[in-house]
């Protein structure tokens, strides 16, 4: 029997050998190297922090949906911050950071992930981010749970185990995706205070909108409504009242009634 157990191991918690991963998408690799000293500058030194990138300097070797879970995988920081390679973290630092997820920590022990900008709902727009012309926006009380974030600057919790759809691609909402993503694995996402500077504000173009369509799609099918079988059970997932009305049993004793008088006139 020993002899049989040592060719097996048991499971440790996991151990990460960095605070962050920084990881980014990179086009324009001086533009890099400034985010970098940025970063470095801040108290983010490689003692505490790894950086990872994905080059894109010569052609498009990854877009971002498998760009973001290839960083998600790789990652060996307890928190694996996703950013744009045109942020500068020249206004809030390392302790400034800690000190956000410290309260977030505080407030819901199940948040999955963060960023700096993000809606809450409909028009309830939220930022903390500043531009190089010194604007500096700042709508909403934060820590503020929110349904989507921006791509600027995007902070993961790495024992959440999450990851971006496969099936879907491109380089825009994979933020969205993300955060839908989290909370069907029991994850919250939210604005936390933490100031940088974005060079830009975004650009819809004709992919962003391609995008869009896909993501809808594929989510109105996920959450359809529907009969769930097992080997040992079968139940209705509906988030409508009629929908949760036709799961009833007294309605899936009709169904299978209809059923088998379908299968005896065949």
């Amino acid at each position: 029997m020993s002899s049989i157990l040592n060719i097996a191991s048991s499971i440790q918690a996991e151990n990460y050998a960095f605070e962050f991963s920084i990881c980014t998408l990179v086009t324009r690799k001086q533009e890099y190297n400034e985010m970098l000293q940025s970063f470095l500058a801040k108290g983010f030194s490689e003692d505490k922090c790894e950086f990872i990138y994905a080059d894109n300097t010569e052609k498009n070797n990854f877009d971002a949906f498998s760009a973001f879970n290839l960083f998600l995988k790789k990652a060996k920081g307890r928190y694996i911050i996703i950013c744009h390679q045109d942020v500068l973290i020249n206004k809030d630092g390392y302790d400034e950071l800690i000190r956000c997820l410290g309260q977030l920590d505080n407030l819901d022990t199940n948040w999955g992930v963060c960023g700096n900008a993000g809606a809450a709902g409909p028009n309830h727009i939220v930022y903390y981010i500043s531009y190089p012309d010194g604007t500096f926006m700042n709508k909403g009380k934060f820590p503020l749970k929110v349904t989507g974030l921006d791509e600027n600057f995007l902070l993961v919790k790495n024992s959440a185990n999450l990851k971006v759809s496969n099936n879907l691609n491109g380089f825009h909402l994979y933020a969205t995706d993300l955060v839908l993503q989290a909370e069907l694995n029991g994850f919250s996402s939210y604005v936390i205070p933490f100031n940088l500077t974005h060079k830009s504000r975004g650009n819809r173009d004709g992919d962003f909108f391609r995008i869009r369509n896909e993501l809808i799609s594929k989510y109105n099918r996920f959450f359809r409504t529907r009969w769930i079988q097992t080997n040992s059970t079968v139940f209705h997932l509906s988030g409508t009242f009629l929908g949760k009305l036709s799961g009833n049993p007294l309605f899936l004793f009709f169904v299978r009634m209809w059923n088998g008088l379908q299968k005896r006139r065949k």
